[in-house]
C-alpha cells in the first residue's frame, strides 16, 4: 500500500461528519489535478485561474499546490523534482509524504485533458464546505445573541459575497491583459459619437463632461431645499432606465407612490398638481395610460424605507444586483441615513463620515455608480451676491467631499430672484460639477420645468408649463413674476 498523507489517515468517518454527513470533498480529483500539473506544463495556467491552495480539502495537497504556485509565479518549471525541492526548502516535504507521494500522484493520471473540468468540481466542493462553515458560524452567533441582528446579517452576507468574489472571479489581472482591455475600450469609445463609457445621464453636455456615471464612483448631488434635487435624480433614473440600465432608488424622504407619480408626470408631461387632484383633461387620460405602460417596462426599483441604515442598504443592493442586475444606485438623501443599526446618533459628524465611506465601498464592491443626494448648509442663504454653492457648503462636508469622486451642485437663480430683485428666466438651471476626480469641472445649463417637476435639455424646453397654474398666454415668457402664481405647496415637489 502506498503512502497516505497525514490528513487522509486521521480523517476517519467520525472526524469527517458534520450534521451527520460527510463534508463535501473530491480527493481523487485533487490527486489527479496535482499529478497532471507535474506532468503537463500547459496545465498550471488553467488551474491557477480556478483554484487557490485552500481550495483543496487535504492539507498535503494544499502544501503541494502552494509550492507549485510559487514555482509558477517565479516562472520555474513544475515537475516532481522542482516541487520536491520547493517543499524541501519550506520544510514541508516529509509532512506531505515525501518524494514517494509525489510520484504516486503522477502515476494516478494519464494526461491533463480534463484538468479544467476537474478543477471546477474541486472548487464546487470547496464552496460547499465554505457555505457549511458560514452557516455553522451564523447559527452559533444567533444562539449566543451577542451581536446585533443587522450586524450579523451583514457579516453573513459579506462572507457569502466573498465566496463569490474570491472563487468565481479571477481576482487579479496581468498588466498585459489589462492593457489589451483598455485599448479595446478606447477603440470602442472612439467609434461612438457620444463617447460615453458609463451610465448615460441623459443630458448631452453633462455626458460630455463626465462620459457618463462611471462604475465604482460615488457621486454627490447637493443643493438647498427647493432647488430640485429629487427631480434631477429622478430624471437621471428615468434616463438610465430608458437605456436599459437597472436603477435602485432609495427614498428616505418621499413615499414610493409620490415618486411614481412624479415619474408619470415627467413621462406623460401632465401637470403634477393635476395628477395629485385627479383633474385631468380628456386629452390627458390617453397620455397617462401611455406613460404608465411605458414606465412599467423600465427596470426601476423603489424602496422608501425611512431612516435606512448602511447595513440594510448594502444588503438590499446586493440582492437587487444579484436578482435584477442593477447598474445604478440612488439615495435620497444621505443625511437621513443612519450609520448605527440601532438608530443611535452619538456623533453625527463621525456617523456621516462612516456612511460616506460605506457608500464609496458599496460602489466599488458592486462596480456600479452610487448617487447620493446631500443637503447644503444655510451659509448659502446668508451669503450676499452670488449664492452659487461651494464645496465648503456641504453639510458635515469633510468626509463627503473626500470620499466623493464627483460633487455636483444644483443652482437656480430664479429661486432667489424675487427676494434679490433680479430679472432672470425662472426655468434656467445650472448643474455645477465642482469636483471631478477623473476629469474636468464645469457648469452645464439645463431647463427646470416646474409643472412637470423635471429637468430637460435647454433646446427641448419649448414651453414653460405655466398655462395650467398661471394662465400665461405666452409660452415662451419664463418671467420670474409667474413664480408667485404657483400653488404654495408646489415647492414640496422640488
Amino acid at each position: 500500500m502506498g503512502y497516505k498523507p497525514k490528513k487522509l489517515l486521521e480523517n476517519d468517518a467520525a472526524e469527517q461528519l458534520m450534521f451527520g454527513k460527510v463534508q463535501p470533498q473530491a480527493i481523487d480529483l485533487e490527486e489527479a489535478v496535482i499529478g497532471a500539473a507535474m506532468l503537463d506544463k500547459e496545465a498550471m495556467p488553467i488551474i491557477v485561474e480556478i483554484l487557490r491552495p485552500d481550495s483543496f480539502y487535504v492539507d498535503a495537497h494544499q502544501e503541494i499546490y502552494r509550492a507549485m504556485t510559487h514555482l509558477y509565479e517565479v516562472m520555474k518549471p513544475i515537475d516532481i523534482l522542482t516541487v520536491k525541492e520547493a517543499l524541501n526548502k519550506t520544510g514541508k516535504l516529509e509532512e506531505i509524504g515525501g518524494i514517494n507521494y509525489l510520484m504516486e500522484l503522477t502515476e494516478k493520471v494519464a494526461s491533463a485533458a480534463n484538468i479544467e473540468y476537474h478543477s471546477r468540481i474541486i472548487i464546487q466542493k470547496f464552496i460547499q464546505r465554505e457555505l457549511i462553515k458560514i452557516s455553522t458560524s451564523t447559527i452559533h452567533e444567533a444562539f449566543e445573541d451577542r451581536l446585533d441582528v443587522l450586524e450579523m446579517l451583514d457579516k453573513a452576507e459579506q462572507a457569502l459575497f466573498d465566496i463569490t468574489d474570491k472563487n468565481l472571479n479571477t481576482g487579479y489581472q496581468a498588466i498585459s491583459a489589462l492593457l489589451t482591455k483598455v485599448q479595446d475600450d478606447i477603440k470602442t469609445v472612439s467609434e461612438q459619437e457620444d463617447g460615453i463609457t458609463g451610465v448615460s445621464t441623459g443630458f448631452k453636455e453633462l455626458d460630455k463632461l463626465t462620459s457618463g456615471w462611471q462604475p465604482s464612483d460615488l457621486i454627490i448631488i447637493a443643493a438647498r431645499p427647493g432647488m430640485g434635487k429629487t427631480a434631477f435624480t429622478l430624471s437621471l433614473a428615468k434616463n438610465a432606465a430608458e437605456n436599459g440600465v437597472g436603477v435602485a432608488v432609495f427614498s428616505l424622504e418621499m413615499g414610493d407612490t409620490q415618486l411614481t407619480q412624479r415619474l408619470i408626470s415627467m413621462e406623460a408631461e401632465i401637470s403634477s398638481s393635476n395628477l395629485r387632484n385627479g383633474k385631468l383633461g380628456d386629452h390627458e387620460w390617453p397620455l397617462l395610460e401611455r406613460a404608465v405602460n411605458k414606465l412599467g417596462t423600465y427596470p426601476i426599483f423603489i424602496d422608501d424605507t425611512p431612516a435606512i441604515n448602511i447595513f440594510e442598504l448594502r444588503a438590499k443592493c446586493r440582492r437587487l444586483k444579484q436578482n435584477h442586475g442593477i447598474g445604478l444606485v440612488i439615495i435620497d438623501y444621505l443625511q437621513l441615513m443612519s450609520g448605527n443599526p440601532n438608530g443611535g446618533r452619538s456623533n453625527r459628524e463621525q456617523e456621516i463620515s462612516m456612511i460616506s465611506r460605506s457608500l464609496k465601498g458599496l460602489a466599488k464592491e458592486m462596480q456600479v455608480p452610487v448617487i447620493a443626494l446631500s443637503q447644503l448648509s444655510r451659509a448659502v442663504e446668508t451669503r450676499g451676491g452670488d449664492k452659487r454653492p461651494q464645496l465648503s457648503d456641504l453639510r458635515e462636508s469633510g468626509a463627503i467631499e473626500q470620499d466623493a469622486d464627483i460633487v455636483t451642485f444644483i443652482y437656480r437663480a430664479g429661486y432667489y430672484a424675487l427676494s434679490d430683485g433680479l430679472e432672470v428666466p425662472e426655468n434656467e438651471a445650472e448643474i455645477i460639477v465642482a469636483k471631478h476626480r477623473n476629469g474636468a469641472t464645469d457648469t452645464v445649463k439645463l431647463s427646470f420645468i416646474p409643472e412637470y417637476v423635471t429637468f430637460k435639455e435647454p433646446q427641448d424646453n419649448m414651453f414653460t408649463g405655466f398655462d395650467a397654474v398661471g394662465g400665461n398666454d405666452n409660452p415662451f415668457d419664463g418671467s420670474i413674476t409667474l413664480q408667485s402664481k404657483l400653488n404654495p405647496d408646489e415647492t414640496e415637489f422640488f
